[in-house]
């Protein structure tokens, strides 16, 4: 079995008895299923993210253990048993890469990462849908065409329409497509000096990467956080999309998301060129949408690219990271004013943020906002999850994680502000509790003085 993702992380895990059961093919890949010791933990309810497809459901075979039995199955037959296993890949179909296994399994059972090199192999027996190629490409192709964003209204707008898209492609009828703006964050200007000198009397820069979910759809997040960055007193380098004429610098999560290693490789080698630079200047690179960042600290070193993707690795910081890393060494002083933000505030933690314990970072910024209400919604996934939660067969599973304990956390708080940092969070939140969110971004600079 040619693995298409780099395992060898894992060269070392076919130590000892507990690693007795090791499939027969796959070699590094298959270690990585191994590492289950089949504890249960990933088949409780409860407090955590895992296992959103097990919480739904109450099914074995729906948890990271019950999918990794299947996945030993497979590997230990023959070499076509991977892809050609229907029961695996239901199972399989229903993982909404949470990456809450990753944290809260006590051997850190990587399904998220699993579930990519499982599409890998897929797709070379299986064309892509049409569907799974939209979603895929769509970051791209509404950068480089924007008039898509208009076809998406439309669809948007007509019921005829949304039901002949379900029909045709698979795309739930009932739930609308996120709608890019009409003005996506693209400044032609690459550096903005601080507005105020640094705190320590150093000139300090940082280099703000903005993914494609927030320049397309949620612009006002990037000048928020480019905002308070220079008001903290950094210069701020601005890596966007359309950064470079003729090339669209995007993570890839997107493609990657449905097994497109190759293309998301290639994209991977163009963002790299212009993010190594900075790296090598020692400047931490900064993202707002959790799921695109940690693309560049965790997919990027499965993808082959060598030293530059594990340099950027130690440098790329989410927001709410960088934030708080600088309050604690007293590096912001930015002026908030008591008791500007009257509401209080419930803070919506996307999976992979929780995943890699960002949501201490979130607290650690907000109480540096004096006289602010703030508490977190205990939930596992919103259930959107990518595009989970748009397709016409998942739907129904995306709105039961939902109403688990999102929806009646929301419900609950009726007059409360809801931050939340990712883009798919939002959109689900919109959907299913008909409520708008803020970035923090945007939350923190609402508590600015005047």
């Amino acid at each position: 079995m040619r693995t298409e993702l780099d395992w060898s992380e894992y060269q070392d895990r076919g130590m000892g008895d507990a690693y007795a059961d090791i499939p027969k093919q796959g070699g590094d890949f298959a270690k990585a299923v191994a590492v289950c010791i089949r504890s249960g933990v990933c088949e409780q309810h409860g407090r955590g993210v895992m296992c959103p497809s097990f919480r739904v459901t109450d099914k074995q075979l729906l948890s990271p253990g019950g999918r990794v039995q299947l996945l030993k199955r497979a590997l230990n037959s023959d070499e076509t048993a991977l892809t050609a296993d229907t029961e695996l890949a239901e199972t399989m179909d229903l993982c909404v890469a949470c990456k809450g296994c990753k944290r809260e399994c006590e051997n850190s059972v990587d399904m998220a990462q699993i579930k990519i090199e499982y599409l890998a192999q897929q797709l070379k027996t299986q064309p892509l849908s049409w569907r799974s190629r939209l979603f895929a490409y769509s970051p791209l192709w509404l950068n480089q065409y924007p008039i898509l964003g208009t076809l998406i209204r439309w669809r948007n707008k007509s019921a005829v329409l949304a039901k002949l898209g379900e029909k045709l492609l698979g795309i739930a009828a009932k739930v609308p497509l996120p709608e890019a703006t009409h003005k996506p964050f693209s400044p032609q200007q690459q550096s903005f000096p601080p507005l105020v000198p640094h705190p320590s009397g150093e000139a300090r820069a940082v280099v703000l990467w903005l993914d494609s979910f927030s320049t397309l759809f949620a612009p006002q997040q990037a000048e928020d956080a480019l905002y308070l960055l220079r008001l903290a007193g950094l210069t701020v380098h601005v890596v966007h999309p359309n950064l470079q004429p003729g090339v669209v610098l995007d993570s890839g999560r997107s493609l990657l998301t449905f097994g497109l290693v190759d293309e998301t490789r290639q994209l991977a080698k163009q963002l790299l060129a212009v993010l190594s630079p900075h790296v090598a200047a020692g400047l931490s690179i900064v993202g707002l949408e959790p799921s695109s960042l940690l693309m560049l600290r965790d997919e990027y070193k499965t993808l082959g690219l060598g030293q530059p993707a594990i340099a950027l690795a130690k440098q790329a910081l989410l927001f709410e990271e960088f934030m708080a890393a600088e309050l604690t060494r007293g590096g912001f002083q930015l002026p908030f004013q008591a008791g500007k933000i009257a509401q209080p505030v419930l803070i919506h933690g996307h999976c992979h943020q929780k995943a890699i314990g960002a949501m201490k970072s979130v607290r650690r910024v907000l109480k540096a906002v004096p006289e602010l209400e703030f508490s977190f919604i205990e939930s596992s996934c919103c259930g959107m999850a990518g595009t989970f939660g748009l397709e016409a067969e998942h739907v129904d599973y995306s709105h039961q994680m939902a109403q688990q304990s999102l929806v009646p956390a929301l419900q609950a708080a009726p007059n409360a502000l809801v931050v939340s940092n990712g883009f798919g969070c939002a959109h689900q939140i919109k959907v299913t509790a008909q409520r708008s969110t803020l970035h923090l971004a945007t939350l923190l600079r609402q508590a600015l003085a005047e």
